[in-house]
């Protein structure tokens, strides 16, 4: 997508990684005029999980200007359909019933199709894009940064103003500042695969996203276009450590432990490879160095179970954009620019994370199976789901309100309460 010809380059920002994060950032950095480059190490289109979007993230896709062609590739999805072995149906939460209705529904994607169409966008804007390209060496100083990286026309070098870091999983500046620490309150791991000839649900419930609670975490089903579901196991890592046999056996020994799902699976194939995941829950000590900015994954990544993955992504390199604009245009406000920058993300880092905490916990199962809509409460865990966690007025109280009534329906049940917090405690401890 860029000219591969000369080895070494000056720009104003470089932006490592091409994923929602990267790209996100490089095309409003790109449409205020500076020059940005994108340093993407894969190919796209290429396979990657999270596929589940939230309501939300339609109105950064339409300030983007992409969010037809993300209709065009995605399956509507209405809401999260709740599974409990200790209930006997299912619930579904609908984001129409959000406290702000105007957002009532997502899309489910594959992710190589999303990420390509925000790739190419960023390009569309003015960003250079350099794929099969990683940056190998990164140095930071009060300039800027310098970035050396070897891509298919060999070995480069940028010199840049600014440098941000969407690398994901990688974690290329939390590594290089050895600020990434696992997150001490919660632990997980992964494996899951694309499969062909899942039930769906009818009518408008045929694009929901399904979470199936079971012994050892839960499970998600995201159906997708072209025939696809995806479907993985979200479990403790001290469960993954149990694996006897490949890793087909294994996800096929895990669904076998939620009755309900296997009924769904019936008359499904998989038809691609099982891919796992170590613990993948993690945050950075600070969001940003001299010259320098962390967004999305690169920073900070929670369980999954809420769909917040790329939305939290999406709504940083937002935010990022604002503060690196705000950093090049006065560098003397820089510090002030970036420590705002750090307490936005954090904020909705924390919302989330205060329920992914707890997600497996007896309590907090009944009370998303059962909920009583006192005082609104259940809009506000709608709006949550939908990822309203910045905007809408009511929507914070009501969400301090579910959680003072968390805690006092686990004070009414203290043994039940105890005995799942020292389990939670041990399987944190467990890791490594």
């Amino acid at each position: 997508m860029a000219d591969e010809s000369t080895t070494e380059r000056t720009c104003d920002v470089v932006v490592i990684g091409g994923g929602p994060a990267g790209s996100t950032i490089a095309a409003l950095l790109a449409e205020r005029g500076w020059d940005v480059a994108v340093l993407e190490r894969d190919r796209h289109p290429r396979f990657h999980i999270g596929e589940s979007l939230l309501p939300h993230n339609n109105r950064l896709f339409e300030r983007l200007g992409v969010l037809d062609e993300i209709r065009e590739v995605g399956i509507v999805k209405n809401g999260a359909v709740f599974n409990s072995p200790a209930h006997a149906t299912p619930r579904t939460f609908y984001f129409a019933d959000a406290i702000d209705p105007s957002a009532p529904s997502a899309f489910q994607v594959h992710r190589a199709d999303l990420d390509l169409i925000l790739l190419r966008n960023a390009a569309r804007k003015g960003a250079a894009v350099f794929e099969e390209t990683l940056a190998v060496e990164v140095k930071l100083s009060g300039a800027g940064a310098q970035v050396a990286s070897r891509g298919p026309g060999g070995e480069r070098r940028w010199r840049a103003r600014f440098l941000v870091d969407a690398s994901g999983r990688d974690t290329v500046l939390a590594n290089m500042f050895r600020v990434k620490r696992a997150n001490r309150k919660h632990a997980s791991a992964a494996l899951y695969a694309h499969f062909e000839g899942v039930q769906r649900r009818p009518g408008i419930d045929s694009g929901n996203i399904e979470i199936y609670w079971f012994d050892h975490g839960w499970f998600w089903v995201i159906p997708l276009k072209r025939g696809a579901t995806s479907v993985g196991a979200v479990c403790w890592p001290y469960y993954l450590k149990t694996r006897r046999g490949s890793l087909e056996q294994f996800l096929e020994e895990t669904v076998a432990l939620c009755p309900a799902l296997v009924d769904r699976l019936r008359d499904a194939r998989r038809f691609t490879p099982v891919t796992a995941t170590g613990n993948y829950s993690y945050q950075s000590v600070r969001s940003h160095g001299p010259n320098c900015l962390m967004i999305g994954d690169s920073f900070a990544f929670v369980d999954p179970v809420f769909s917040s993955g790329v939305y939290l992504a999406m709504a940083s390199a937002f935010a990022g954009a604002e503060t690196v604009d705000a950093c090049l245009r006065d560098p003397a406000a820089a510090p002030r620019a970036v420590r705002a920058y750090e307490r936005h993300v954090r904020r909705g880092l924390s919302l989330f994370s205060w329920f992914i905490y707890r997600v497996t916990t007896p309590v907090m199962r009944d009370l998303l199976m059962q909920p009583r809509d006192f005082l609104g409460v259940v809009r506000g865990v709608v709006s949550l789901l939908a990822g309203d966690i910045y905007g809408s007025r009511g929507v914070r109280w009501r969400i301090r309100l579910f959680q003072l009534i968390y805690y006092l329906k686990s004070l009414s049940t203290p043994g039940q309460s105890a005995a799942a917090a020292r389990r939670r405690r041990e399987n944190v401890r467990a890791v490594g």
